[in-house]
């Protein structure tokens, strides 16, 4: 069983303030467009939560991102909204985050914010929803994001480790799965590609043949995990409907692609709109491999650049000790 980033159920308040990290995730993994997300180790948010007398919520950025501090604006300002309604003899919390997931990199940087200010509110709270819960509150962040309530980020930064959503209405329906152990290598070059322009370029219609070979390779993703099958890990990171599309918005993409396959790694795509990519690999020398791989891509481009090198956090987000 995945551990729990929060406290257990309790009618009392836990504290007044209360620190959480809050992690990058990985959606869509290739094949499962908005039902399939993992969590990143590394990059992480900080963000302080603390009870107020005053209603409503205060946001404090501790970065130079510039982002909305109007809470229905700001993402984990509308999370904590939706929550707050749901907890009305609370009157408030201020919230002050510090970006360490930059926005609009396509590793969940939205997704973090959200997350990390209902699982902090929650523990302040004594613990008193569920995970499904938090979610549900989340997407109220995700929607100010892109304008759609979607959950690939926002669960596996809850519940951490892989997760599939079976559904988001009329409540989330999140399916953990024991994922065997991943080396993730992720590169962000730096260019913005927005969630809601990568949504626009979409086709609304797939052909059959296309919808039907995508099913088979979602399927056999999930079985691969579960089985700990690496090889069929592999052979299921295809996508054949988002992938041919939003690929022509990244330099470089073909060229990461295919060299971090010769290099060994298992496969990989966009993560999430992107403009980040990800690779996974069995080992940690093959991801190191698949991380110069990416960086020669890069510097040959002439392109400024990021590069993680990390594993899957099975925990999500953390409760830092006081």
């Amino acid at each position: 069983m995945l551990p729990t980033p929060f406290s257990s159920p309790a009618s009392s308040l836990n504290s007044n303030a209360i620190t959480v990290l809050a992690p990058a995730t990985v959606a869509n993994v290739v094949c499962g467009f908005d039902v399939l997300g993992f969590a990143l180790r590394e990059p992480n948010d900080k963000m302080q939560l603390r009870l107020t007398a005053e209603p409503g919520v205060r946001i404090i950025n501790d970065d130079a991102f510039g982002l909305p501090t109007e809470p229905t604006r700001n993402v984990a300002g509308a999370a904590l909204l939706a929550m707050l309604r749901a907890a009305p003899e609370v009157a408030g919390v201020e919230v002050r985050i510090r970006k360490r997931i930059r926005p609009g990199s396509g590793i969940g940087s939205s997704a973090a914010s959200a997350a990390g200010a209902v699982v902090g509110l929650n523990h302040l709270l004594g613990g008193r929803f569920s995970r499904a819960e938090l979610v549900e509150f989340a997407m109220y962040g995700e929607e100010v994001a892109s304008g759609v309530r979607h959950a690939d980020n926002i669960a596996p930064a809850i519940y951490g480790g892989v997760t599939l959503i079976r559904a988001t209405t009329p409540t989330p329906d999140v399916v953990p799965l024991d994922a065997p152990p991943l080396f993730v290598t992720v590169v962000h070059p730096q260019i913005e590609v927005k969630t809601a322009d990568a949504r626009r370029i979409l086709r609304q219609q797939v052909p059959l043949r296309d919808a039907i070979r995508q099913w088979g390779n979602v399927g056999a993703l999930v079985a691969g995990l579960l089985q700990h099958d690496y090889a069929l890990i592999g052979r299921s990171l295809e996508d054949v409907i988002i992938e041919p599309v939003r690929s022509i918005l990244i330099p470089g993409f073909q060229q990461v692609k295919e060299g971090s396959r010769a290099a060994g790694a298992l496969g990989g795509g966009i993560s999430g709109s992107g403009p980040s990519l990800f690779m996974l690999s069995q080992t940690e020398a093959t991801a190191q491999a698949v991380a110069e791989v990416m960086r020669t891509t890069y510097v040959q481009l002439g392109l400024a650049h990021f590069i993680y090198q990390t594993t899957i956090n099975p925990i999500g987000c953390q409760i830092l000790p006081d």
